[in-house]
């Protein structure tokens, strides 16, 4: 038989000693916690009232953090803005660009005396060209203006002693903008001054 003083039927563990054995007493005289946490650490009262306190009173590094996340979401949607309307911008010139070969045909039957007015035709030309205008194209090539290597490709060159500059003298194609985008160059017959 041992020689422990514990009591009938409790299991022996070794390592610990029994009650009222020598060391059995020595943690509770120390006062340190038997299961190795120290006194100073933190209690879950401890960080809920932390918590409750940042809440009331944020600090300055989480102002700056709000601050920063705010101009970063800011950014975020002018980008957005500007990339959503430079899409829509692309796919109306994708559109509009679908349509010009209509609209090309529309001026050469205006042009050959196809599109008689209060005809079923000539209405749905006028349709489509209000519609292409709604969407902000915009035709450019008049017989008479200044020529512009910019916006007007030239085919053929006149000559001709009634102009003093190079002018615009026929419109074989007509040139389109969108908004501030060129969609197609003007094509045109150039009137250039000569002597006679």
């Amino acid at each position: 038989m041992t020689d422990d003083k514990r009591p009938e039927g409790e299991p022996f563990e070794e390592g610990v000693p029994a009650e009222g054995a020598p060391g059995a007493d020595d943690d509770a005289e120390t006062g340190a916690p038997a299961d190795g946490i120290d006194e100073d650490e933190l209690t879950v009262q401890d960080i809920l009232d932390a918590a409750d306190r940042e809440a009331a009173e944020p600090s300055d590094e989480h102002l700056a953090d709000l601050k920063r996340v705010t101009a970063e979401y800011a950014n975020y949607r002018k980008r957005t803005e500007a990339n959503r309307e430079v899409e829509r911008e692309r796919v109306t010139v994708d559109v509009v660009k679908g349509l010009i070969p209509v609209l090309d045909d529309l001026d050469r039957a205006e042009k050959h005396g196809d599109l008689v007015a209060d005809t079923a035709f000539s209405t749905i030309a006028a349709k489509l060209r209000a519609s292409v205008e709604r969407l902000g194209v915009k035709p450019f090539g008049v017989v008479g203006e200044p020529f512009d290597p910019n916006v007007h490709e030239a085919i053929f060159q006149l000559p001709s002693t009634d102009v003093e500059a190079d002018t615009v003298g026929d419109v074989v194609e007509t040139g389109y903008f969108l908004g501030s985008t060129l969609l197609r160059v003007a094509k045109v017959v150039v009137q250039v001054p000569s002597d006679g």
